[in-house]
């Protein structure tokens, strides 16, 4: 059976109620959906509020648990949901449209695209024009035509016919981006792809009522834990939707107030109205017993409130009473709560039902019982997707996939790439960092490899990300390919044979190491080893501490930069043992001058550094000297015009006593 499913397209819909997550997986059998499986799994926690997502991980860990028992139960993988966003502040805006054609055309889906984007702009501008104070932005979740028009002659379809005047008019749904994105963030968070979304009243509808009952004035109320969702539809058409803000937890907070219990006890003596006696624990660990029909009373009020708000609701989008009423949702089986709705609206009892009975009409299945009103919601999405009633018209292909749209006003591709996870980066590309480093104190900067850019196909067309798309469009995104950072190493810029010796921020190093950002490289003409393990044991004998008044001295060089670091190569230990090394020659120099590393840069001139080249260094004032100063190199007494040698330890500073 795992291998047969494997070859099924099977249809995974998955409810996000506020109570419960319901998760439907069926195949399409002859324009029906047959059911394979159903799983359903209470919430542990209130995670959600009013059908909004509050708590994200949690809401994914249910999901997850429901899709994996799917999983088990047919024996393969479920990777990509169809969903529904709940009602909660949900806004619906009317948009009519005409396409006046050259001349007559045969009439394609193409055309009926452009005719039905067209109304659906006039919707969001509807919706902009009385929401200019409103900071939030809202995304269409879904439309349903009302009429269409050819002509001036009212048809059902347009498909097929012949005309030059199309004219259309929807009915368009909005929901505040975060009820929208919240819904995404959670099946990414349970490891699914979200493959369709529609409106949870549309949903329902779609399962309820079939087009084919759409003729009569007939009304849904789908009552979820949090919110009632209405739908209204007449004359073959969906007129209206809109949402009471009551639902059934009205009726547990109300148990809980009555009999002190916590919210799952109040839930299950919900649910066993209708028996006998119904038995329960307090929150004082005591246990109660009490009739049904005591709790029945108990809660009458309450069911009475939601009853008279979900009639205001109805006659307010209807304009009156309708000609039946479907009752959908788990909060539709409070016991009792059907009459209390007639009773409302003043309608005939046998013309509100439960829904149910008109399951069959669009799914079926060989395994469970369907017409349970709690089934209306899943079974509506897996139906509108699996049936192809999910309007289509702005579903856009993205690099061959369906891609993940929120339309908000007029779609760029710039717009649809940023919903679907790309990045700026991914538009323009990165060019590589630069290197910049400092070379006897001159600076060289090394530029890194440009990015290669990104290309974008629309319809096959190179297009700009600025490009507006439009219903039925195909997008072909290949990012940009950042480029390179610079790199380069001391001997791609001195050269392999390069014989002098070379220091990086005052660490003698191979030709072979790499440069970074920032790097000081000094380079002599005398090459000298790399530094030893133990440097003390090669280093003379340490000169005297600099006294305070002695301050390192910042070189002349703007570009040359601060005293380097103390960690030099050793130095001979007597300067009469080896021969005076000749002076560098449009070199640097590195000495210590009172303990501190100095860097010197190579004279314009490149002329040798003699010890009074650094008296103006040392911190000293000589134009108005008051007592004695040492000036020492390596130890002994030296002379202003002694030769300075690369590794000098230099002392200038006033005499003790």
């Amino acid at each position: 059976m795992a291998e047969e499913m494997r070859k099924q397209d099977l249809i995974f819909a998955l409810d996000i109620g506020t109570r419960s997550i319901i998760g439907v997986v069926g195949r399409t059998m002859e324009e029906r959906l047959e059911v394979l499986a159903i799983e359903k799994e209470e919430h542990s926690k209130r995670a959600m509020l009013d059908g909004q997502i509050e708590d994200i991980d949690q809401v994914a860990k249910v999901a997850r648990h429901v899709t994996e028992r799917l999983e088990q139960r047919l024996g393969c993988s479920l990777t990509r949901v169809c969903v529904a966003a709940a009602g909660r502040a949900l806004r619906t805006e009317r948009g009519h449209y005409a396409l006046e054609l050259p001349q007559v055309t045969r009439i394609d889906s193409d055309l009926i695209s452009r005719l039905e984007s067209g109304a659906v702009s006039e919707a969001e501008a509807a919706l902009s024009s009385d929401r200019e104070d409103d900071q939030r932005r809202s995304y269409l979740v879904g439309y349903t035509v009302s009429s269409y028009q050819l002509d001036r002659y009212p048809l059902a379809t347009l498909k097929g016919h012949s005309g030059r005047l199309l004219e259309a008019d929807v009915v368009a749904t909005f929901l505040p981006s975060e009820v929208v994105e919240s819904l995404y963030a959670v099946m990414a968070a349970a490891g699914l792809e979200v493959a369709s979304l529609t409106l949870e009243p549309i949903a329902a509808l779609n399962a309820v009522i079939p087009a084919d009952l759409r003729l009569l004035n007939l009304v849904l109320t789908d009552i979820g834990a949090g919110t009632s969702d209405i739908a209204v539809c007449r004359d073959g058409a969906v007129v209206g939707y809109t949402m009471a803000t009551v639902a059934g937890d009205e009726i547990t907070e109300e148990l809980m107030r009555r009999y002190l219990v916590d919210f799952k006890t109040a839930e299950r003596m919900k649910m066993e109205l209708g028996s006998t006696n119904i038995v329960y624990r307090d929150v004082l660990g005591l246990e109660q017993s009490v009739p049904s029909a005591q709790v029945q009373e108990a809660v009458s009020a309450a069911a009475a409130s939601l009853a008279q708000e979900v009639a205001r609701q109805v006659r307010e989008i209807n304009g009156g009473p309708p000609s039946a009423l479907f009752l959908a949702g788990g909060g539709s089986k409070l016991l009792g709560l059907r009459e209390l709705v007639a009773k409302a609206l003043e309608m005939d009892e046998r013309r509100v039902a439960l829904a149910g009975n008109n399951y069959d009409i669009s799914a079926f299945s060989k395994e469970y019982e369907l017409n349970d009103p709690e089934y209306a919601t899943p079974l509506g999405i897996a139906v509108s997707a699996g049936l192809g009633l999910i309007s289509d018209s702005y579903r856009i292909l993205l690099n061959g996939q369906q891609a993940k749209l929120f339309r908000s006003g007029t779609l760029t591709a710039l717009d649809l790439l940023m919903m679907n996870g790309y990045t700026s980066t991914d538009l323009l590309g990165r060019t590589g960092k630069n290197l910049s480093v400092t070379i006897d104190g001159q600076r060289m900067v090394f530029r890194g490899e440009p990015a290669v850019p990104s290309t974008l196909l629309l319809n096959g067309a190179e297009a700009t990300p600025s490009a507006l798309v439009y219903a039925g469009d195909s997008i072909v995104f290949r990012p940009a390919v950042s480029g390179r950072d610079a790199h380069r190493t001391l001997a791609d810029l001195l050269g392999a044979d390069f014989p002098g010796g070379v220091t990086v921020n005052g660490h003698p190093v191979p030709l072979e190491t790499e440069l970074h950002v920032g790097d000081q490289v000094l380079t002599y003409e005398e090459p000298f080893a790399i530094a030893q393990t133990e440097e003390a044991e090669s280093l003379p004998e340490k000169a005297p501490e600099p006294v305070p008044e002695a301050v390192p001295a910042v070189p002349e060089d703007p570009a040359a930069e601060e005293a380097l670091p103390e960690e030099l190569p050793a130095v001979p230990e007597s300067p009469a043992e080896e021969p005076a090394a000749k002076p560098p020659k449009g070199r640097s120099l590195l000495v210590h001058l009172n303990g501190a590393a100095l860097a010197l840069p190579a004279k314009p001139d490149g002329g040798p550094y003699y010890l009074m080249d650094l008296l103006d260094r040392s911190g000293i004032d000589f134009d108005n000297l008051d007592r004695p100063v040492d000036l020492l190199v390596n130890g002994q007494n030296g002379l202003f015009t002694q030769i300075l040698q690369n590794f000098d330890e230099i002392v200038i500073r006033y005499a003790e006593g």
